[in-house]
Order: structure tokens, then C-alpha cells, then sequence
């Protein structure tokens, strides 16, 4: 009987590894050609999201034909809002839309966190159909999108370059704007210890647009809401991942949570004096390293571990995978960490 592979959650402990544990960001998704099929047999991306047993698959592949440490949920962070009351569409090359927004205290009328679980009731069954296939060969990861990131598309509607809806609205209306992120911190904490209960043995916060604050906005207006849900979230190992948000790294390093994310950005020496040696550290290859040859990727993938050290560390990239990443040369990143020995 294979032994099962729980190097994650020991590194997020901080607990003796026998080597890097490595998983990556949008690892079930378009880089794989598998991936590819299972979505055309859906129709679209949220017709794989509502049908569980093709997210369970997705969600299975990279461990199957990449070798990594860990599974995630196929989800997406959306889902969230969608539970609320705000229903979205996912246009092919286009990304994310909201018909409907929350930019008044009448609009907040249009969204409750009465009902959470049973609206995503269809990612707890993709989760129980995931461990019934996964069993223990690697651990389980879940995970939601930040209450900001959350709050950016409710008020804007759409993805945006600037944000400039919810930085309006964190400026003239902070009270609406608390008001609306604590809604959404609450049906988050909700649907983390749904996803816990099922079988989720690990999870990740994601602050995809964490860069679009300043150091003052965004303690304000993030990392109090990061808090809550950390300290709410006692079972399992959590991880913060907040994209370009290296200005309040030492806040952030200050949060309940086992692991902090690193983009691409940060140097992880740097980054490792700035949160110290009690959090593991998880990151962070440039993605586009993956577009080099596979002497190139085995060349920075070793000076990436090298940095980080041989403890407190899961290996990733500092993104997720670009979707015209070839998956070969996905599997030499993850290869290589798993090959790597630290000298002693």
C-alpha cells in the first residue's frame, strides 16, 4: 500500500520534509490538453464548474500526469458572489461580468449570506467526489478569493486594470464599503468550513488584486477581513496568497495563517527577514520562465529553491500557469524541485 504523500501540510507546519513540496497555480486548466477535452465535453467553463464529476476529473489530472504534492479544487472564486445574489457570466476571451453591481446601500439588497451552503452545494459534491477518487496519494486544497478581490468585482463588475469603482467606494462610502466586506467575509468563512467538512485538508485565500491598494488602503480595507477568516479557519494548515502586495508584507506576515504566497516580484531572501522564520514561505518562479528551454527552467527553478532554503518552503510559481504553457515544460519545473537535493 503506497504510503501517502503529506510533504504539504507538514512544510506549512513547518514540520521535517524530506524534500520541497511543489503544486501550481491554475495546474488544472488549460496548459494540460486533458484539460482541454474534459472542458469541450462540458461546454464552457461554468457548464464544468455545475457538473461535478468532470471537476472532480480536472481537478485529478495534474496529480495523475504531473506528479505534483497536491490537488486543488476545480472552482472558481466567483462562486462566492454568485451564492450572494449576483449571478455572472464567463465569456470565452473576455473574462468575468456582473449584470448587476453593488455601488449604493439599496444595492446591497440584492445579495444575502442566507443560504451559502446550499447554493454551493455542487462544489461540495465535485469535493466529495474528489476524495472518494483522490483517497489520501496527496493532500486536498481548497480555497476562496479574498474578501477585496470578491469586493472589486461585485462594485466594478468586470475585471479592470485600475479598480477605480471600489477605490472610489473605499474613499467617499468606507462605511458602505466595511459594510459590503464583511457580507462577503462571512459567506466566505461559511463556505471554507463547508469545504473543510467535506474533505479539504488545506487551504488558500487568493488576493488576486491585492496591487491594486496602497499600504494604508489596503490594511484597512484587506488584511482585517484576512484576519477573520484565519482566525475562523482553526482545523486546517491556510495560506494568504496576495498578489503585489509586497508593501505590506510584514503586515501580512503578522496574519493567523500557516503560509504566505510570494508573486514573482519579491526575492524570497528579502522576503524571508520580512516575515521571519515561524511562516513557511510559498512561491515563486516567474511564470514565463516556463516560455525558456528546459536547461533555462532547470537552471532558475534550482536558483529559486537555493533562495528559499531546504525548510518552510512549497515550491510554486510565483502566478498561475499562462495558458500557453506547454505541459512539458510545466513537468520540468515540477521535476526539477522534486529531484533537487539542499546541500547540507
Amino acid at each position: 500500500m503506497t504510503k501517502p504523500n503529506d510533504l504539504i501540510l507538514r512544510a506549512a507546519l513547518g514540520q521535517d520534509v524530506e524534500r520541497t513540496p511543489v503544486w501550481v497555480m491554475r495546474q488544472a486548466g488549460r496548459v494540460l490538453p486533458e484539460y482541454r477535452a474534459v472542458r469541450a465535453k462540458a461546454g464552457s467553463f461554468k457548464g464544468l464548474l455545475f457538473q461535478p464529476e468532470l471537476a472532480a476529473e480536472v481537478t485529478i489530472q495534474p496529480v495523475d500526469l504531473l506528479g505534483v504534492d497536491a490537488a486543488i479544487l476545480f472552482s472558481d472564486i466567483l462562486v462566492i458572489p454568485e451564492a450572494m445574489g449576483l449571478e455572472y457570466r464567463m465569456d470565452e476571451g473576455r473574462g468575468p461580468s456582473f449584470e448587476q453591481t453593488i455601488r449604493s446601500e439599496a444595492d446591497l439588497k440584492k445579495i444575502t449570506t442566507n443560504g451559502i451552503e446550499e447554493n454551493l452545494e455542487y462544489v461540495f459534491q465535485t469535493i466529495r467526489l474528489i476524495k472518494q477518487e483522490l483517497g489520501d496519494r496527496v493532500p486536498l486544497i481548497g480555497f476562496a478569493g479574498a474578501p477585496w478581490t470578491i469586493f472589486c468585482y461585485m462594485v466594478e463588475g468586470k475585471g479592470s486594470k485600475t479598480f477605480s469603482m471600489p477605490r472610489a467606494m473605499i474613499m467617499s462610502n468606507p462605511e458602505l464599503a466595511h459594510t459590503l466586506l464583511q457580507a462577503i467575509t462571512d459567506a466566505t468563512i461559511i463556505y471554507l468550513k463547508a469545504q473543510i467538512r467535506e474533505g479539504c485538508q488545506m487551504i488558500q485565500l487568493f488576493d488576486s488584486w491585492a496591487g491594486a491598494l496602497n499600504n494604508d488602503s489596503y490594511n484597512t480595507f484587506a488584511l482585517p477581513y484576512l484576519k477573520q477568516i484565519c482566525e475562523a479557519i482553526q482545523d486546517v494548515p491556510k495560506t494568504v496568497f496576495s498578489l503585489g502586495a509586497f508593501f505590506s508584507l510584514e503586515e501580512l506576515s503578522q496574519l493567523p495563517c500557516n503560509t504566505i504566497g510570494l508573486d514573482w516580484h519579491m526575492d524570497p531572501r528579502w522576503a524571508r527577514k520580512v516575515v521571519g522564520g515561524e511562516k513557511t514561505l510559498q512561491g515563486n518562479l516567474d511564470p514565463a520562465i516556463l516560455y525558456g528551454d528546459y536547461s533555462f527552467i532547470r537552471l532558475r527553478t534550482q536558483e529559486m529553491l537555493q533562495k528559499f532554503g531546504p525548510n518552510r518552503h512549497i515550491a510554486n510559481l510565483g502566478h498561475g500557469v499562462y495558458p500557453d504553457i506547454h505541459a512539458d515544460k510545466l513537468k520540468c519545473f515540477i521535476d526539477t524541485v522534486k529531484e533537487y537535493q539542499h546541500s547540507k
